[in-house]
């Protein structure tokens, strides 16, 4: 698992940068506010998400902590958002304006992102709600459900099966491999 980058970028475009780390040049997908700080010549530092699919892999970059952890909630809890989702969510909007929309109820603010239609921003809200003051009073973190679900993914299953089953695991379990291995016989593996 890849989860942070220190190197120097060489190059750079409207989606993604690539950071050379000792040599190895890693391609990462990045939120606008990760490639306004990204100048190609000089050094950045990345909290990274590594999605791995049956079809693709990818590195998805972030400068801020929060900003990860968000985004892995994102694509972790929410059945429907994956990664490409959740950066374009986290392009329209800062962490914090994505924290009170969801305390609000405010759908218009997650419709502005393309496309998320309204349903779609119903169901984030509904997800989300609770589950931001989960994360800020010490439940499981983001990044282990994250990791948990793209590793049941990862050996076939579907998304909404894998989430459902780590959702009837217990809170107190945060390590991964535990996480996964309660989640498979749930699943019945």
């Amino acid at each position: 698992m890849i989860s942070h980058l220190k190197g120097a970028v060489i190059y750079k475009d409207e989606k993604s940068i690539i950071v050379d780390v000792a040599g190895i040049g890693y391609r990462v997908f990045a939120t606008s506010r990760t490639l306004d700080a990204a100048h190609v010549g000089k050094e950045i530092a990345l909290w990274t998400h590594f999605s791995v699919h049956e079809d693709s892999q990818a590195l998805y970059g972030f400068v801020s902590k929060e900003d990860l952890d968000l985004f892995e909630l994102l694509v972790s809890v929410v059945s429907g958002v994956g990664p490409k989702s959740a950066l374009n969510i986290l392009n329209v909007s800062s962490a914090g304006a994505l924290r009170k929309a969801v305390a609000t109820g405010d759908t218009a603010h997650l419709t502005r992102v393309s496309g998320i239609g309204k349903k779609l921003a119903d169901k984030i809200i509904l997800e989300l709600k609770g589950k931001l003051d989960a994360e800020e009073s010490g439940g499981v973190l983001p990044s282990d459900e994250a990791d948990a679900l793209e590793a049941l993914k990862s050996i076939g299953f579907n998304h909404s099966a894998a989430r459902e089953a780590l959702e009837k695991v217990d809170k107190k379990i945060t390590n991964t491999s535990e996480r996964v291995k309660k989640a498979l016989k749930i699943l019945g593996k």
